[in-house]
């Protein structure tokens, strides 16, 4: 009984040996296996099935975790996937996959026919999207960076006392949003970046311009407290502030006050520095304001557009007593070019004005002429109307003669088509 039960095993043992020798990862052992009796390479039949199965679900798994992450959770899964399905890969007997067991897959319903092509492609997959995990991993670095370096800025900003602080918070900040801008778009962190900079840069825009108006204003408390005592230190207090909000954008809700404290604080360095110049500058702006607030609503007579002429000539004048050796001279020559074409167009309105009246007034003798004394031939009558008519024609729109040139102008036509 013993020496039977000692054949038996001896016999499974050997047929063990036998089975694991022919499945043996070798072209000389299980090709000719192969042909002859396929049946005994089952378990690498099974085992290829098994790999390749899970090579497949496992790169499906990994693509959509990566190609749609949502969360750094889902690129560490992801990656996780790619190194299964990279495993399974190592573990298919590449020379063997053009061999189809198709005795194996007739009792097992297999659904693969892995070609070499296709394991290449399967291999260079997950090579791809390794490569992704990998970028995706390292681009997180630098996004919480810059958020934290951010967050921290956004408090010194906050916290700051003075302009100094301030500014170097707000630099920060930038140095921060500049980071987040150059994380690539191709990774997940990059395009969490990209959807919160917007807001990141809307709070930056918003502080930066609100330290620009305080700074601002603090150059201007400084300057006035220094300005009794030197001038020169009090302008150059007004220059930085001004420097500060000329940087607000146009875009910006605040441009429209920074443009007004540059104003004044222009007039406050001036003062200190020129103030004769600004002095006459200033005179002749109230000459030019006056000028064009009574040039306004035209049409105006020939002694309206005269006084108008007479304001921007007296705003010529006062500019032209700065000298060449005056720091206000250049601003000067240049309001005196604005203010010399301004009243080159008041000289040609009166001029249209004057000659419009007296086109008109001497329309109107020939009207009263030919009504008076009317030529007895019908084409005689017809050319007398036709040359007022060309007098009229030539009456400027914008004149004061214009509505009535053009009534008689109608008059006329009317009476021509009758003739």
């Amino acid at each position: 009984m013993f020496g039977k039960i000692k054949f038996a095993a001896f016999l499974i043992a050997g047929t063990a040996g036998v089975v694991w020798f022919v499945n043996l990862p070798y072209p000389m052992i299980r090709r000719p296996v192969a042909q002859a009796v396929p049946i005994l390479l089952l378990p690498s039949f099974m085992s290829m099935d098994h790999h390749y199965r899970g090579a497949i679900d496992a790169l499906e798994q990994a693509d959509q975790l990566i190609s749609r992450a949502t969360s750094s959770a889902d690129i560490e899964l992801g990656g996780e996937k790619v190194k299964i399905a990279k495993k399974h890969l190592d573990n298919l007997p590449v020379w063997f996959l053009g061999y189809y067991p198709q005795r194996y897959c007739s009792l097992f319903s297999c659904s693969w026919q892995f070609t070499l092509d296709e394991f290449e492609q399967a291999r260079e997959r997950v090579a791809r999207l390794d490569a992704v995990v990998f970028q995706d991993q390292n681009a997180l670095v630098p996004l919480n960076e810059a958020k934290n370096s951010l967050e921290t800025a956004k408090q010194q900003y906050a916290q700051s006392q003075n302009t100094k602080d301030r500014e170097t918070a707000i630099a920060n900040w930038q140095i921060a949003i500049d980071k987040l801008d150059q994380i690539s778009q191709q990774t997940l962190a990059g395009k969490t970046a990209q959807t919160q900079i917007i807001a990141y840069k809307r709070d930056f825009e918003n502080a930066q311009v609100s330290s620009f108006i305080t700074a601002a204003q603090e150059f201007d408390l400084e300057a006035q407290k220094i300005q009794p005592t030197n001038s020169q230190v009090a302008a150059e207090l007004w220059q930085q502030a001004i420097y500060r909000l000329e940087k607000v954008p146009n875009e910006n809700p605040q441009y429209v006050d920074a443009q007004k404290l540059i104003a004044s604080y222009q007039v406050k360095q001036k003062t200190v520095i020129d103030p004769r110049s600004t002095t006459l500058i200033a005179a002749a702006k109230q000459y030019a304001l006056a000028a064009a607030q009574a040039a306004q609503n035209p049409p105006h007579t020939v002694q309206r557009w005269e006084q108008i002429a007479a304001l921007w000539k007296k705003a010529i004048q006062q500019l032209e007593n700065i000298q060449v050796s005056e720091p206000s001279y250049v601003e000067a020559q240049k309001l005196i070019a604005q203010y010399q074409t301004n009243l080159g167009v008041i000289e040609n309105r009166s001029q249209y004005e004057s000659d419009g009246k007296e086109i008109l007034d001497s329309a109107n003798r020939e009207i009263e002429r030919l009504i008076a004394t009317p030529p007895s031939n019908k084409n005689e009558a017809k050319a007398e109307i036709i040359k007022i008519m060309n007098q009229l024609s030539s009456v400027k729109s914008g004149t004061t003669s214009y509505n009535e040139a053009q009534r008689l102008l109608k008059l006329a036509d009317n009476q021509v088509k009758k003739l």
